[in-house]
């Protein structure tokens, strides 16, 4: 028999198998299975992966949740250049401790930027009006694909005082490469 050319009986499943493969087989076996509970113990007690709610939402809707927590705690506006190179004023929101905080992903900006304080918790909404989009907290390294219709709350405790970048770590057009906006933690 050659490689080429097909096996005499097609019914490979019948034949005995050699002790060295039974051996192999097991050993992926029993690999997977110690991954998948790995998995789990990463995300249980490890604390290695964000736990997030996620829900079915308008841009309609969300954009008017949003709106109200800018106007209700915008502390300072900030000036950037847009894609279009001009100048525009977006605001700065430090809402209390223990309150929800929309962040809106849109071509090719996040608004607001976010001031939240040491050690305290928020609930962070997050949705994208138009596109995917990522959420990539830089240099805390916190992921999240950020989906149109879906708003996505994640429980955060800022334990480090800075300036964090979010930057979109999905590929969104021809400015991709400007779609960054802050968080501050005072």
């Amino acid at each position: 028999m050659s490689a080429i050319l097909p096996p005499a009986e097609r019914l490979w499943w019948k034949h005995p198998l050699d002790r060295v493969e039974g051996t192999w087989i097991v050993i992926a076996l029993v690999w997977c299975l110690t991954m998948f509970a790995m998995m789990v113990g990463w995300h249980v007690w490890g604390k290695q992966n964000l736990s997030t709610e996620t829900y079915k939402t308008t841009p309609e809707k969300f954009t008017q949740k949003a709106q109200a927590v800018v106007d209700k705690y915008t502390v300072r506006t900030e000036s950037y250049k847009n894609a279009g190179g001009q100048d525009e004023k977006i605001p700065v929101v430090a809402p209390p401790p223990g309150s929800d905080v929309y962040l809106v992903a849109r071509l090719w900006n996040f608004w607001p930027i976010i001031e939240f304080e040491k050690d305290k918790t928020y609930r962070l909404h997050i949705t994208s009006l138009d596109y995917n989009h990522g959420f990539s907290l830089q240099p805390a390294n916190i992921n999240i694909q950020i989906v149109p219709g879906y708003e996505h709350v994640v429980k955060v405790t800022p334990n480090q005082a800075g300036t964090y970048s979010v930057v979109c770590n999905e590929y969104c057009g021809i400015n991709h490469h400007t779609m960054v906006g802050r968080i501050y933690v005072k």
